[in-house]
């Protein structure tokens, strides 16, 4: 059995789910540990159920043995004499893809796999997308705001441009993440676009709208995109009572998917606006930063479409 840990926000996780079903397409007995990863995460949970996506669940019984985690007393002994028996197996420290990972028959999967590699072939990457995207005009359709978002996208030059802060500025995350995607990089990547595009229109996606408002009042042609409020249709759409963490899925999902239509992207350092050029059903320009991380020399988070800078 392989067990894969589930963890971060969306675009992480659905790294790990596309791992997931490339595993299962090799014949592996598979599943997703939905528990470990959020234990310790209060502002994150499995937000896969809001894609309608299907997958094996480990029980806590699976996770405890593969990783030979028991807390009894004879089990602490034995530990303690003969070492733990933990089928634990780490993503490499450089976050680039390892082929041995798809080798593996009985493991305990921990890391983020952040590559395009790990889906496998074009056929079963062109699978995954289809997945991903099948239930992709539930959430567009569900709101009016969401719905207007999307025409607007649909009929213009649309470039998503991604902006993360929050998290990536805080101490201990900043200095992985911070100082790439500066204004020289966003104001280079928009003018290579409307240099060919001259009516190209930006839709700005981020956690920390307000200030992209403040910081851009300023640029033309330019869209700040909000869901929020989504009232009453968060409980349709995820079959659940509200909650902020049901709020926050759905958001990350609606705007995931509003990326999805735009046209052209400029991605930040971040999985998830990662996610939203890769769903794409346009072939438009996918503008990266050439650096993805400060303290790691990751290259195969990049597809072969992308143009860096």
């Amino acid at each position: 059995m392989i067990i894969i840990k589930l963890q971060g926000g969306l675009g992480n996780q659905l790294f790990l789910y596309g791992l997931y079903r490339n595993l299962e397409r090799l014949g592996r007995d598979v599943k997703l540990d939905i528990e470990s990863g959020f234990e310790c995460d209060e502002l994150r949970s499995p937000c896969l159920d809001g894609m309608k996506l299907k997958y094996e669940v480990a029980t806590r019984k699976e996770v405890i043995a593969i990783r030979d985690s028991y807390m009894d007393i004879l089990s602490r002994i034995r530990r303690k004499i003969t070492g733990r028996k933990t089928f634990d197996y780490y993503e490499p420290e450089d976050g680039n893809f390892d082929p041995k990972v798809l080798e593996l028959t009985h493991a305990y999967l921990n890391g983020y796999f952040q590559s395009e590699k790990y889906f496998g072939d074009d056929n079963s990457a062109k699978a995954l997308k289809i997945e991903l995207t099948t239930n992709r005009y539930d959430i567009l359709s569900s709101s009016d705001l969401v719905t207007d978002i999307y025409n607007d996208i649909r009929k213009s030059e649309s470039v998503s441009l991604h902006i993360r802060r929050g998290d990536y500025l805080t101490p201990g995350i900043i200095e992985t993440y911070g100082g790439i995607c500066t204004d020289d990089y966003y104001d280079k990547a928009i003018a290579m676009i409307r240099d060919k595009h001259p009516d190209a229109k930006l839709f700005v996606f981020s956690n920390d709208i307000d200030w992209c408002k403040e910081k851009m009042a300023d640029y033309k042609n330019i869209s700040f995109v909000s869901t929020m409020p989504v009232n009453n249709i968060i409980e349709e759409v995820f079959n659940s009572s509200q909650s902020s963490k049901i709020t926050n899925n759905y958001k990350d999902l609606a705007e995931l998917y509003l990326m999805s239509a735009c046209k052209h992207h400029v991605l930040a350092n971040s999985s998830y606006s990662w996610w939203g050029a890769w769903l794409s059903d346009n072939e438009g320009m996918t503008i990266v930063p050439s650096k993805w991380l400060n303290n790691k020399n990751m290259t195969d988070i990049y597809t072969r479409d992308m143009i860096l800078i």
